[in-house]
């Protein structure tokens, strides 16, 4: 099943499903870039919302890595998936560990 279908299926609301998985992918695809490859995805619906959380077994990140300026003000081409994430999400929690990362977001479903 894809996410988009999940999201669907969950009853998260018409307008808000690209943006949800708009922010999977970002998150999704900096596990598979900075991490090796490998890691986990889970979705769950948690009361009126719906929770991804994906984790992996990188080297790991800390929380100081989120931009606080908007994106292109520093000439970066890359490295705005966390700031989108955030953006979109109406929560977005980073855990780092010794081994790895994990990277929770969730938007109300409704």
């Amino acid at each position: 099943m894809q996410v988009e279908e999940c999201a669907a299926w969950a009853g998260l609301s018409e307008t808000r499903r690209g943006d949800f998985v708009l922010a999977v992918d970002e998150i999704a695809n900096n596990a598979v870039e900075h991490a090796g490859g490998t890691g986990s995805l889970l979705l769950r619906r948690i009361g009126d919302e719906l929770e991804c959380r994906i984790s992996d077994s990188g080297p790991g990140f800390s929380e100081d890595v989120i931009p606080r300026i908007l994106p292109g003000l520093d000439g970066a081409t890359s490295g705005r998936g966390l700031w989108l994430t955030q953006l979109v999400t109406d929560r977005l929690v980073i855990s780092a560990g010794a081994v790895g990362a994990v990277v929770t977001l969730a938007m109300r479903l409704r």
